[in-house]
């Protein structure tokens, strides 16, 4: 049977949302990814979602926010109504794309691109953040990188290295560089994912960074919970995003997601409602916890 691609909403589309993907061609990309180069490329938005203001007046800063996850919470949060920072590293064209987007929605997008790996960079984006909007009131944690090893032996000192620098020190950078203009009420999420909880034989120095962002969340939450700021995370399971076409073997890729109850992997715009809910009010009772969003796999949280 032939595989039919989905329609979506798309600078200035409108169509809904009619097929998912079961499965993906091959391929491969240099990381970091570009998502303009994925074929199909990912599903970020869709008309059924309609905001009800529940960020309104709100500013976010949402790293890798370029594409994939961060692409799909900075357009559902742009349409409840919240102004945006996307902090990305040199994915100009995403970003760009990114930004027509969400301004189309009616907010406000600053484009920062950086290298997190740095924390000169979170320092440079939060004061820019403060320059322009005033305010920081929602912070998400969402770069990370991923190099496909099926052996601890394979994972070189520079590969280590840069696993933690990108997925892990930048959440350290940014909060101590957010915290001094957060304030009762703000939100931090962070994107772990489900490898935190079963690992991944072919992704052991990913999936020991993303055991750190758990337990990350869960301090900085206790951390934090006196000063009525929130901290939780998003785990989600198999998403497709320019992580995996520049991470796994493009046999891989084919298969990708496959394997989960649902049989299929999930698309950014099902996993940024989850994101929505802890950073609105609806959450205000939750922190330290960590929503699961990945097909129907059980996991212990």
């Amino acid at each position: 049977m032939d595989q039919k691609y989905p329609v979506y909403p798309y600078l200035g589309m409108t169509k809904r949302v009619e097929i998912q993907p079961i499965t993906f061609p091959m391929q491969y990309q240099e990381p970091p990814g570009q998502e303009w180069l994925m074929a199909p490329p990912p599903i970020f938005d869709y008309a059924g979602y309609e905001g009800s203001g529940k960020l309104k007046g709100k500013v976010a800063l949402i790293t890798g926010g370029d594409s994939g996850i961060g692409r799909a919470v900075a357009a559902a949060y742009a349409k409840e109504g919240a102004d945006l920072v996307i902090v990305y590293l040199n994915e100009h064209r995403d970003a760009e794309e990114t930004k027509q987007y969400v301004e189309r929605l009616g907010v406000r997008c600053l484009l920062l691109p950086g290298d997190l790996r740095y924390s000169a960079t979170s320092l440079a984006a939060v004061a820019r953040t403060m320059e322009v909007f005033g305010r920081l009131d929602i912070l998400v944690n969402n770069a990370a990188v991923l190099s496909y090893t099926n052996s601890i032996m394979d994972v070189s000192d520079e590969q280590l290295d840069n696993t933690f620098r990108t997925n892990v020190f930048p959440l350290f950078y940014m909060v101590k560089a957010a915290l001094p203009h957060l304030k009762k009420g703000s939100t931090i999420i962070n994107t772990a994912s489900r490898v935190a909880y079963e690992g991944n034989k072919d992704a052991i120095d990913y999936s020991a960074s993303k055991g750190a962002v758990l337990t990350f969340t869960r301090t900085m939450a206790m951390s934090l919970v006196d000063q009525g700021i929130r901290v939780n995370a998003v785990a989600p399971g198999p998403v497709w995003t320019p992580l995996i076409v520049s991470s796994s073997p493009p046999e891989q890729v084919a298969t990708f997601g496959t394997e989960i109850p649902m049989g299929r992997a999930g698309q950014p715009f099902e996993v940024a409602p989850a994101f929505v809910y802890l950073a609105a009010k609806d959450s205000a009772y939750v922190t330290g916890q960590v929503i699961h969003v990945n097909g129907g796999m059980i996991l212990y949280s």
